[in-house]
């Protein structure tokens, strides 16, 4: 009889201790900010293939390239950095809806590196455009499947000059 307790009382034990770890905080995945400087909005260059300056008449979304700099004051390289912004018509009203997050830098060593993103905005927007309340956010390790070494500049990068 002592058997099939002892037995019960080990497994108790064994899944208690599986339910403890189980319930252990995992360390967060802590955001660092970085500083992000000269943030400017302009029309993508007519040669980009997104710019639509091949059409007649253009239709949907009109391209826009923000480009700016972005300094990493911390002694690592963040990486999946995001970029936030409020991207404003000529009457205020925010042009893209419900949306902070204008898109990704990928990583950025410490020290200062330029940046450029591609937006699409609604066709028939009124201009000037104007930005504000630009943020960079990303984090200590990755935490989305990483591009290769080899990778270059995106094609908007590359026209931007950058380097």
């Amino acid at each position: 009889m002592r058997a099939p307790v002892a037995r019960l009382v080990n497994c108790l034990a064994a899944l208690a201790g599986a339910l403890g770890l189980w319930l252990l905080p995992v360390a967060p995945a802590w955001a660092a900010e970085l500083v992000v400087q000269s943030a400017e909005l302009q029309p993508c260059p007519a040669s980009d293939s997104a710019s639509q300056s091949g059409l007649s008449r253009p239709t949907g979304a009109g391209c826009w390239a923000l480009s700016g700099v972005v300094r990493n004051p911390g002694r690592q390289t963040v990486v999946d950095t995001d970029v936030f912004a409020l991207i404003l018509d000529a009457s205020g009203e925010p042009v893209l809806q419900n949306r902070s997050r204008v898109g990704s830098i990928g990583d950025v060593p410490p020290g200062q590196s330029s940046f450029a993103l591609r937006l699409a905005v609604p066709m028939g927007t009124p201009g000037p455009l104007q930005v504000r309340n630009v943020k960079a956010r990303g984090f200590a390790a990755p935490v989305r499947s990483r591009a290769g070494d080899g990778d270059e500049l995106l094609p908007l990068e590359q026209q931007l000059d950058l380097g």
